[in-house]
């Protein structure tokens, strides 16, 4: 089988076109590559499951979904992520290859050839990226050296998707970590051959910096994740630096809304930027890469090529199509560690497998308001029951007012007493020319209305907020913290 598929080609072909091409590449990679997974192997063998039984995406159902809680290492079972990877052995090749990958084995021995590098180049994990904790504890997802080169063609993808120019010169702003951000923003900026600084973010090259190089490189291209950017091009505007030559600023990491959106444009426009395009990623580490907007209002692109999605309900059934449930991801065209009917945590809206009514490219579409299910937690606001607050309103609505610069939420207990109600205080840096009384007020309100918590409000200068969240301490800035005992 083919690495991947031309993108030229698949990117626009028609929905049918996608569900024949999608069936035969999950018949391959369930019968033919699946086996060497001992997870997957024992799940199968735990339901009476074949691998031959899997013959298109439909047959998928028949697969048990599977979770963080299935990956992710433990006390009792560390070792637990390795069961994911791909693992091939002689028996294993000799009863689950196919007969095209059989018979370049025997052509290989018989001119002598060492088709042991060839395994390793295919399956070896030699590049790891870790979860980010949202999960039981950090999870290892590792990369083969194929992989590298097709996270090298998601990310070309990925930056085709919004038509930018090799020609243009760019800043990854994205933390250095093994985390997935940093390193497909280097393999997209690096397959693409567009002269980039790969910076490493505010804790290792420093904010200012890194506004120094945006600004003397005349960089057109910024990736950041959301807070970080606004932090750093607030310092920018500050400064009258002049950063008329930006064109595109990508996030990811974090969400970003419309009001965080608005806020980093004008701020770009203050130091002459033209009408900046702001694009909007997502991912997770067990995607193994991101998906983009080609504009600021439809959804994330995918790669049809390489995963196949689905979204179920709370049961784990697969929705019908245009209903909303919970993302579930089956990896295709990649080695390493794999999943199969993986459930992200991410509540989704729906997939639009309809033409993109922006740029025309075909591939199915993941609406963009997405919900993290982590991010929903029981409060105690009394001592007689709790109830589910959504946590995935605060992030947009605090980052898009503008009158605050910075801002953390802080959920603790009562008096730190274990036993107390639960209490939700939000530190508040405002603009200079806000008037505190009048926002806080309005803030107070709004907050309740979003979030269903009304919060105990403390206004603080900017450092000490950008303290609080570790702005240019931390991997990524915290933004909301839990600090309630653990049970």
């Amino acid at each position: 089988m083919k690495l991947y598929e031309s993108w030229k080609k698949i990117s626009r072909l028609p929905k049918g076109e996608i569900k024949k091409m999608q069936d035969k590449k999950t018949a391959y990679f369930i019968q033919h590559q699946l086996p060497f997974s001992p997870y997957y192997r024992d799940l199968f063998a735990k339901n009476n499951l074949k691998f031959s039984d899997i013959k298109s995406t439909d047959d998928l159902r028949k697969i048990p979904l599977s979770s963080k809680a299935d990956l992710a290492p433990t006390a009792d079972n560390p070792g637990r992520p390795k069961t994911f990877i791909l693992q091939p052995d002689e028996h294993l090749i000799k009863k689950y290859a196919s007969k095209m990958e059989l018979l370049k084995i025997m052509t290989k021995k018989i001119k002598g050839q060492d088709f042991k590098r060839e395994l390793e180049w295919q399956y070896k994990p030699i590049h790891l990226h870790f979860t980010t904790g949202r999960s039981a504890a950090p999870t290892p997802f590792g990369y083969s050296a194929r992989d590298l080169e097709v996270m090298k063609e998601t990310g070309e993808r990925m930056l085709s998707v919004i038509k930018v120019s090799r020609d243009e010169v760019a800043i990854n702003a994205f933390p250095f970590s093994p985390h997935l951000a940093f390193w497909l923003a280097y393999y997209a900026l690096t397959k693409l051959g567009m002269t980039c600084l790969h910076t490493g973010g505010g804790k290792v090259m420093g904010t200012q910096k890194i506004i120094d190089a945006i600004e003397k490189m005349k960089a057109s291209l910024v990736v950041y994740i959301p807070g970080y950017g606004y932090h750093m091009l607030r310092q920018a505007a500050e400064q009258k630096r002049n950063l008329s030559h930006v064109k595109y600023i990508i996030t990811g990491g974090e969400r970003i809304g419309q009001g965080l959106r608005d806020k980093t444009r004008e701020i770009l426009e203050q130091m002459g930027a033209k009408m900046p395009q702001i694009y909007a990623t997502y991912a997770m580490t067990e995607s193994k890469s991101a998906w983009i907007q080609c504009s600021e209002t439809t959804g994330y692109h995918t790669y049809p090529d390489l995963e196949f999605l689905e979204i179920v309900d709370k049961e784990g059934n697969r929705v019908k199509e245009g209903e909303s449930g919970e993302l579930a991801i089956t990896l295709l065209g990649w080695r390493g560690s794999m999943v199969v009917r993986y459930r992200t945590g991410d509540m989704i809206k729906g997939i639009n497998y309809d033409p993109c009514p922006h740029c025309g490219l075909t591939v199915p579409q993941i609406f963009p308001d997405i919900q993290r299910s982590s991010d929903m937690k029981e409060f105690h606001l009394t001592k007689v029951k709790g109830e589910l607050i959504n946590l995935n309103n605060i992030y947009p609505l605090l980052s898009g007012l503008r009158e605050i610069d910075e801002w953390q939420v802080e959920i603790r207990k009562k008096d730190n007493d274990p036993f107390e109600v639960d209490e939700m205080v939000l530190y508040v840096a405002p603009k200079k020319e806000t008037d505190w009384p009048v926002f806080e007020k309005k803030l107070k309100s709004q907050f309740n209305y979003e979030v269903g918590v009304t919060p105990i409000i403390e206004k603080e200068p900017v450092a000490k907020i950008l303290h609080r969240v570790g702005m240019d301490t931390e991997l990524k800035e915290k933004r909301i913290i839990d600090i309630r005992p653990k049970d």
